[in-house]
């Protein structure tokens, strides 16, 4: 069973950057990696994915450009790099694996709350 775990989340204000990782347990060989958001009274909704080769990224409209996804499969970790935060970007952050970008979800984390505020 693989064991995903968040950290790096915080309180950040308006423009700001935040660092997410990931860190993964068990067997990660072979599986995309990626991060959803769940904010007060809404849908958990994709934010980015990476590909185990790290070579093909997605990443949903609202943060392209500002949000980058990396991944070190030697230390089993992948990394949310936000930048130019905003407001609307509170919520809590997921990390999570599954046999390609567009079909994450097998494997959750315990989530890490970000939040933008001044």
């Amino acid at each position: 069973q693989l064991q995903l775990v968040e950290s790096g989340g915080g309180l950040v204000q308006p423009g700001g950057s935040l660092r997410l990782s990931c860190a993964a347990s068990g067997r990660t060989f072979g599986k995309a990696m990626g991060w959803f958001r769940q904010a007060p009274g809404k849908e958990r909704e994709f934010v980015g994915g990476i590909t185990w080769s790290g070579t093909v990224t997605s990443y949903t409209d609202s943060v392209k450009g500002r949000f980058t996804i990396s991944r070190d499969n030697a230390r089993n970790t992948v990394s949310l790099q936000m930048n130019s935060l905003k407001p609307e970007d509170t919520a809590v952050y997921y990390c999570a694996a599954g046999p390609t970008i567009y079909s994450l979800g097998g494997s959750w984390g315990q989530g890490t709350q970000v939040t933008v505020s001044s």
